[in-house]
């Protein structure tokens, strides 16, 4: 049974803002698009702007290769580096700056009791991960290239590609190469 799933192609969707300042690469939710758990995006930051609101969303950020600055309604201003992540509630939407000019953030969003992290960091070389029950594994590649190993399978990423690992316990997970990687590891 196969344990890495590539994204397919066609599987990213991308969405204008409602405000048109920027647009949001959807690459995984679930359990379905109109009852998600958890979302999994990539956004496209034009220019300075407010995020949307979101009541009852845990919300994860990590710039991709600009910094962001959020400054939070209740105050407070937060610099992101690239690839920092950051934690916040939906609900206290920020208004995002942009001290570098245009920027990507990866997003994780979790609803109700739905549990997750995000790592995000520069890859050199190898890099294993646990393979534990009760989760799995989404690998994105905002740049570079990489090959992902569970045991004798394998899969290639170049920049851009995402895929997910469904790993039994005991089984040996490996990823190699040179970029940048994010990683979210989803509980069941």
């Amino acid at each position: 049974m196969s344990v890495l799933h590539p994204l397919a192609a066609d599987a990213p969707r991308i969405q204008p803002w409602a405000n048109g300042l920027g647009s949001t690469i959807q690459l995984a939710c679930g359990p379905d698009d109109a009852h998600w758990r958890w979302r999994l995006s990539v956004a496209q930051i034009g220019q300075a702007s407010a995020f949307s609101p979101l009541p009852g969303v845990r919300r994860w950020i990590a710039p991709l290769d600009a910094p962001l600055e959020l400054a939070f309604p209740a105050g407070g201003k937060r610099l992101l580096p690239r690839l920092a992540v950051h934690a916040f509630d939906g609900a206290d939407a920020p208004f995002a700056e942009l001290p570098e000019g245009p920027a990507r953030a990866f997003n994780l969003m979790l609803r109700g009791d739905a549990r997750a992290e995000l790592i995000a960091r520069p890859l050199h070389g190898a890099m294993v991960l646990p393979a534990a029950a009760g989760g799995r594994w989404f690998v994105h590649l905002p740049a570079g290239q990489a090959e992902v190993r569970a045991d004798a399978e394998a899969a290639m990423l170049a920049a851009g590609g995402s895929l997910w690992i469904d790993a039994q316990p005991g089984q040996r997970l490996r990823i190699e190469g040179g970029g940048e990687i994010v990683l979210a590891k989803l509980a069941d």
